[in-house]
């Protein structure tokens, strides 16, 4: 059983396996609701509106020049909503989108667009969020200067997207190929078949 401010959630069979596992998201969960509206706007500010600002900024001066780098510090909660709250998720989701359409948008300019999706990583933050990182398995957390390296040297090899833990670049690339697979099928002029409600016999008809 846990308890916390947000409420008392029993997980019957918990001592292993999926219940455990579910007794640690819950204790976890952190879902818009319960969000601080004064806290989620200052996130949303630093991590939506002051990127989406410095790069309408800077990149027409790139563009102007022919040259110039902007590199976008997005997180894995981008990928991965499910691990962290909805709010810092969403903020970290929308700076990959853009980076991805900033990316098309400066393609043949000399313009670079990076952007970063760092798993954990050992800063400052963890503390002013209210989370000890020592809780948090070594194994997980990564060096800042390390991080910063990674990124870095992923910018040097010509990587639009850097993950610096990821070890196999084909995992990317196998979900961008899904991803653009989708694309073309993300916006018909009808449903899906299986959305289909087939059509009713006419009264009285056979």
């Amino acid at each position: 059983m846990n308890t916390s401010p947000k409420g008392t959630a029993l997980i019957t069979g918990a001592s292993s396996g999926i219940g455990t596992v579910y007794a640690d998201r819950l204790a976890m969960s952190d879902d818009l609701a319960d969000a601080d509206p004064d806290r989620l706007e200052t996130m949303i500010l630093i991590n939506v509106l002051a990127p989406s600002r410095l790069a309408a900024v800077a990149l027409p001066g790139f563009i102007a020049r022919g040259r110039g780098t902007l590199v976008n510090i997005s997180s894995m909660a981008a990928l991965a909503p499910e691990r962290l709250n909805a709010g810092y998720s969403g903020t970290k989701a929308y700076l990959l989108a853009l980076s991805l359409r900033l990316q098309k948008e400066v393609a043949g300019k000399g313009v670079r667009v990076q952007v970063v999706l760092p798993g954990a990583t050992r800063t400052a933050i963890w503390g002013k969020a209210g989370v000890d990182i020592a809780s948090l398995p070594p194994d997980m957390v990564m060096d800042v200067d390390e991080m910063v390296d990674a990124a870095i040297a992923g910018l040097d090899r010509g990587e639009l997207v850097t993950i610096p833990s990821l070890p196999d670049v084909a995992d990317w690339e196998s979900y961008e190929a899904a991803r653009w697979n989708l694309i073309p099928k993300l916006s018909l002029s009808s449903p899906a078949p299986r959305y289909r409600v087939p059509a009713l016999n006419a009264v009285g008809g056979s």
